[in-house]
C-alpha cells in the first residue's frame, strides 16, 4: 500500500455559499474535485445546520474517508484557540499515519485560520499546502520561507508573547490543572484551552452537568492566573434566598433595611482585584441578573440603601448545568448577560463521555480515601478488575461527585482489602424500588408526574448507556430515540441537576 494523501482543511463561508447556491463550488470543493485524496479532515466552527447541505454536497462527490471535526471558537479570528483546535486534530492525524502525505488547504476560512494553518505546517508538522482562486484554479503551494528560523526570534520580542508559547508547546503552563486528572485528550485539550484563556483577563462560563469539575476549573484557572495572589471567592447563585442576593453580592450601608444595624460588605467588593466564581448562575433571578451586567459593564456598583457607586475590579467565572441559550430562548435568562459572559467558554463533558478516564479517577479518588483513613486496615484498598470494569461501563448521572461518594461507601463497608464489583453495586444509591413499582403509586395520596417521569427516563437511560459501555448512538437506538442529541437532551433534562 503506498502512502496515504491527507487534506486537512477549515470549511469558510464561501464553501457554504458553493453548496447551496448555483454560484459554483467553493474553494474546498474545487481542491477535491481537482486532486485525489486518501482521506479528508474538516474542522467548522459553524452549527449543524449551517454546514449540512455543504456536508451532502462534499459527500455526494466525494466517496473516501471524511472526517468532520466540530469546533467551539469564541471568536472565528481567536489565533490561540483556532491554534488548539487545529494542532489537535493533526496531531491525531499524524499519530495515525506518520508517513502520510498531508497537504493543509489555505484557502478556507478565515485569514486567522489560513495564517495558523501555516504556521504549524512549516514549523510543527511539515506539510504541503494546496489553494484554490477563480483567476489560478487550483494549486500547490511552495512557501519560500522558514518560519521557525525567521519569525519566531522576531516574536520573542514582542511584548505578547502568547503565540511563541504556542507554537513551541500545546499551552501555557498547566501545573496548576494537575488535579484535573484526565487521559482523555479532549479534556487535555480543555485543560490547554483552560489555561490559555486564564492568562486572558476575560470573563468565563463554564458550562456542565452537576459534578463535572466545574468549581475544579475555576480554582485552577484563578491559580494561573495574574489574579493569584488575590482572593478567590466563590458564591452559590441558586443558594441565595431571592430578598438578599442585592445584599450578598453588593452589600448595604447602615440602616438600609430593618436589621441592618451596620454596614456590610458584598462578595464583589471583598473579591476587588481578584476573582468571583458565580455557580449555578441559571439560578440567578431576571432583575439580579440586570445588576451583575452593569458591574460587568462599567465595573461599578452601588451597595443596598445608597446611590453611591463603588469602583470594582474583579473577574468574573460563572458556571452552570443550564443550557443557558435555551434559557435566554424561553426569557429565562438576559441575552446580553450571556453574551458579556460567554466570552471564554469551556464545556465539560460528562464522566460517561470521558473515554479511559473512568479507572484511573476511580483509582485516584480511592488512594484520596485511602489517606483519610486513621485505620490501618482501610489505608490500602484497591480496587478489583471486576470493579474497575463495572465502574467503567457505568453511566454515573452524578458524574465525578457520585463516583467519590460510592467509592468513599464502598471502601467503608468493604470487609476485605479489596473492593469487588458487588461491593460497588451495593454503594450504589439508585432508587429502584421507587422507579420500578411506579405503578403502584397512591394517585389518591398526590404525586408528582413529573417525578414519575424524569425516575422512569433516567432508570432506562442509565440501563441503556450501562448495556452499551456508554455508547450513546447505540443507547439512543435501544431506547428508540431519533438520535444521541435527544438522548443528551433528556440526559440534560432529567439527570443534570
Amino acid at each position: 500500500m503506498g502512502v496515504k494523501t491527507i487534506l486537512f482543511s477549515w470549511v469558510g463561508k464561501a464553501d457554504l455559499t458553493g453548496a447551496t447556491s448555483n454560484g459554483g463550488p467553493g474553494p474546498l470543493m474545487s481542491i477535491i474535485e481537482h486532486k485525489p485524496f486518501d482521506e479528508l479532515h474538516i474542522a467548522h466552527n459553524y452549527s449543524e445546520d449551517e454546514v449540512e447541505d455543504f456536508k451532502q454536497a462534499l459527500l455526494s462527490k466525494y466517496k473516501g474517508k471524511v472526517c468532520f471535526n466540530p469546533v467551539t471558537l469564541t471568536s472565528p479570528i481567536e489565533f490561540a484557540e483556532i491554534y488548539t483546535a487545529a494542532d489537535s486534530i493533526l496531531k491525531k492525524i499524524k499519530a495515525s499515519y506518520p508517513k502520510s502525505d498531508l497537504f493543509l488547504q489555505i484557502t478556507s476560512g478565515t485569514p486567522a485560520m489560513s495564517a495558523v494553518s501555516i504556521l504549524l505546517g512549516k514549523a510543527k508538522y511539515s506539510t504541503k499546502f494546496i489553494q484554490s482562486s477563480i483567476e489560478q484554479g487550483v494549486q500547490e503551494v511552495n512557501l519560500p520561507f522558514d518560519i521557525a528560523a525567521d519569525f519566531i526570534p522576531a516574536l520573542v520580542n514582542k511584548r505578547d508573547a502568547e503565540l511563541t508559547a504556542l507554537l513551541s508547546k500545546n499551552a501555557p503552563d498547566t501545573a496548576e490543572f494537575d488535579n484535573i486528572i484526565t487521559q482523555n485528550p479532549d479534556m487535555e485539550r480543555l485543560k490547554q484551552r483552560a489555561a490559555i484563556i486564564a492568562a486572558r483577563d476575560v470573563p468565563i462560563l463554564i458550562h456542565g452537568e452537576t459534578g463535572t469539575g466545574k468549581e475544579l476549573f475555576a480554582k485552577a484557572i484563578h491559580n494561573s492566573s495574574r489574579r493569584k495572589d488575590r482572593p478567590l471567592l466563590t458564591l452559590n447563585c441558586g443558594a441565595i434566598p431571592k430578598d438578599l442576593i442585592d445584599t450578598t453580592l453588593f452589600g448595604h450601608v447602615k440602616g438600609a433595611f430593618t436589621g441592618a444595624t451596620e454596614k456590610a460588605t458584598g462578595y464583589f467588593e471583598d473579591a476587588d482585584g481578584g476573582t468571583l466564581f458565580l455557580d449555578e448562575l441559571g439560578e440567578l433571578p431576571l432583575e439580579s441578573q440586570v445588576r451583575l451586567l452593569r458591574v460587568l459593564q462599567e465595573g461599578t456598583f452601588s451597595p443596598v440603601g445608597t446611590t453611591e457607586k463603588r469602583s470594582v475590579n474583579v473577574r468574573i467565572i460563572a458556571a452552570t448545568h443550564r443550557n443557558l441559550i435555551n434559557e435566554v430562548a424561553e426569557g429565562n435568562f438576559r441575552e446580553d448577560l450571556f453574551y458579556r459572559l460567554a466570552v471564554g467558554v469551556l464545556d465539560l463533558p460528562p464522566l460517561r463521555e470521558r473515554a479511559g478516564d473512568l479507572p484511573i479517577i476511580a483509582e485516584y479518588l480511592l488512594e484520596q480515601h485511602n489517606k483519610k483513613s486513621i485505620s490501618d486496615f482501610d489505608n490500602d484498598k484497591k480496587l478489583s478488575a471486576s470493579a474497575i470494569n463495572f465502574i467503567s461501563s457505568y453511566p454515573w448521572p452524578g458524574n465525578v461527585r457520585e463516583l467519590d461518594a460510592t467509592l468513599l461507601r464502598a471502601s467503608i463497608w468493604c470487609s476485605s482489602k479489596t473492593i469487588q464489583r458487588s461491593d460497588i453495586e451495593s454503594a450504589l444509591i439508585t432508587q429502584r424500588s421507587k422507579r420500578e413499582d411506579f405503578k403502584s403509586l397512591d394517585v389518591a395520596k398526590g404525586i408528582d408526574i413529573n417525578d414519575v417521569v424524569a425516575d422512569i427516563c433516567m432508570f432506562y437511560i442509565s440501563k441503556a448507556l450501562n448495556v452499551t459501555g456508554g455508547n450513546k448512538k447505540r443507547a439512543s437506538e435501544l431506547l428508540g430515540l431519533k438520535n444521541y442529541q435527544t438522548l443528551n437532551n433528556w440526559i440534560e433534562k432529567y439527570g443534570a441537576s
